[in-house]
């Protein structure tokens, strides 16, 4: 099996910081941060914006990068998160896209997988350094937990892993 392409996330807050931008997946129903694989040639910062514009229909800058995580298993990639600025735009839907939606930092969504609460939780931290770190937190034994709890859910993951996407 060839190596995942790495991935980069985008954090937006608010202008007060007290609201974050999520969106909701069509291929699997859970709200994430936008962002997604980096192309072949492409940086990071520019899969960042690229992919945050097709997701939630803002244009955005980089404010900072957050941190650097990688897998410990198959079931995460290299993943690159920033936090970001909308400098234009409205919320948009697309073809990945359900739902674009800020919500307050104390009251997320129920349905954000690991690591995305991890993610928001270091941002907000706003250490003046890039973390560095193993994505300890998604493992396969959290994976059957969550099947057995919402075994829909896992199964259309797991078919996303494999190519195979499924939008409602």
């Amino acid at each position: 099996m060839s190596q995942k392409r790495p991935c980069a996330m985008g954090i937006i807050f608010s202008e007060n910081r007290k609201e974050i931008l999520l969106i909701k997946r069509r291929d699997v129903p859970v709200w994430v941060l936008p962002g997604g694989g980096i192309d072949f040639n492409e940086s990071e910062e520019t899969c960042v914006i690229r992919e945050v514009f097709e997701e939630s229909g803002f244009k955005v800058k980089i404010i900072r990068k957050v941190g650097e995580y990688y897998p410990i298993n198959r079931l995460t990639r290299i993943t690159h998160i920033f936090e970001c600025k909308i400098i234009e735009g409205k919320p948009t839907t697309g073809k990945e896209t359900q739902e674009v939606k800020f919500f307050p930092l104390d009251k997320l969504p129920k349905e954000i997988p690991p690591p995305y609460d991890e993610w928001i939780s270091e941002s907000i931290l706003n250490y003046p350094y890039v973390i560095k770190r193993k994505l300890d937190s998604v493992t396969y034994v959290r994976l059957l937990k969550n099947f057995l709890l919402h075994p829909i859910m896992v199964i259309r993951f797991l078919l996303s892993r494999v190519g195979i996407y499924i939008n409602s």
